[in-house]
C-alpha cells in the first residue's frame, strides 16, 4: 500500500490537511535554511513561484528557472525587482560561481532523470561556500508505487537507479539516502544533512489538526526538531542540504 495514495500526491483530495502541514514544513525549513544576509538565490523548483516568493520576501535576489526540463505552472511575478524568471532547460546561462544558494524543491532532481548533469550544473554555478537544498522522491515511495502497479520484479533492483512509471504516464527517479549522498558528493558538494521531508504520518497529522486546528505550528516544529538523518525508511520525499567547499577545505571530495 502506498504511504500516500497516488491520486493524493498532487496535494488535493482527502489529504488536504496533510498537504497544509507538508507545505508549512517546507516553508519553515526553507526559512531556517536560507542565507541570513541578502544573497543571490537560484530557484530551480519548476517555476510555480511559491518558494521564489518566500526567498524574495526574506530579502534575497532570486533567479527562478521556468520549465527546468519539465512543464511548470508559471505564476505571475510577486516582486519583479527581486525575482527574475528565466526560461531554460539547463543552467548554461549562468556563469561559474554566480549564486549563493540553490533551491531544488518540488522533486526537481527526481523529475529530471539526468540528475547527475543537473546537480553538476548546480555545483558549477554555486560560489565556494554556497549551499544547495534539494528534494527528491524517496525509495520508499518508488517501491510503493511499483508494488501498487504489480511491478514486483522491479522491487528486486533496489541497488540500481530506480525509474518509476506513474499512472499518468510520467516517470520519476527515486533515491535512497545513500544514492542521494553519492549524487551530491560525486558533484563535488559536501553533504550537511539528509532527512525525510516528513516523518509524521498523514493519519497523525489529520488526528491532531482535527482536535485543534491551532496545533499546526506545534506539529511543524515537532517535525523539524526531530533528527532522522539518513533515515530513508519513512517518508515519500527526501531532502538534503549540501555545500560547495571553499578551496582548500579539508572535507572537499569527489
Amino acid at each position: 500500500m502506498l504511504p500516500i495514495p497516488a491520486e493524493e500526491l498532487n496535494g488535493s483530495g482527502a489529504l488536504g490537511p496533510y498537504w497544509t502541514f507538508y507545505h508549512a514544513v517546507v516553508a519553515e525549513q526553507l526559512g531556517r535554511w536560507l542565507p541570513q544576509s541578502p544573497s543571490t538565490v537560484l530557484d530551480m523548483s519548476g517555476g510555480n513561484g511559491r518558494w521564489a516568493a518566500q526567498a524574495a520576501k526574506a530579502g534575497h535576489r532570486v533567479v527562478e528557472v521556468v520549465d527546468f526540463r519539465r512543464p511548470a505552472d508559471v505564476q505571475p511575478l510577486h516582486d519583479i525587482s527581486k525575482v527574475s524568471q528565466v526560461r531554460a532547460d539547463d543552467l548554461h546561462f549562468l556563469p561559474d560561481g554566480s549564486v549563493d544558494a540553490v533551491m531544488a524543491e518540488e522533486r526537481a532532481l527526481s523529475v529530471d532523470l539526468m540528475a547527475e548533469s543537473a546537480i553538476g550544473d548546480v555545483a558549477r554555478v554555486l560560489r565556494p561556500g554556497g549551499r544547495a537544498l534539494v528534494c527528491v522522491d524517496s525509495l520508499v515511495l518508488g517501491m510503493a508505487i511499483l508494488a501498487e502497479q504489480n511491478y514486483w520484479a522491479h522491487l528486486r533492483q533496489t541497488g540500481e537507479v530506480m525509474l518509476v512509471p506513474w499512472p499518468d504516464g510520467s516517470i520519476t527517479r527515486c533515491f535512497s539516502s545513500v544514492q542521494l549522498r553519492e549524487l551530491l558528493t560525486d558533484a563535488g558538494l559536501e553533504v550537511e544533512w539528509i532527512r525525510p521531508r516528513t516523518v509524521l504520518s498523514p493519519s497523525t497529522v489529520d488526528h491532531v489538526l482535527a482536535s485543534d486546528s491551532r496545533a499546526l505550528t506545534w506539529l511543524v516544529n515537532t517535525e523539524l526538531d526531530t533528527h532522522p538523518e539518513d533515515d530513508d525508511t519513512v517518508g515519500i520525499h527526501l531532502v538534503a542540504s549540501a555545500k560547495k567547499p571553499v578551496h582548500g577545505d579539508a572535507g572537499a571530495s569527489r
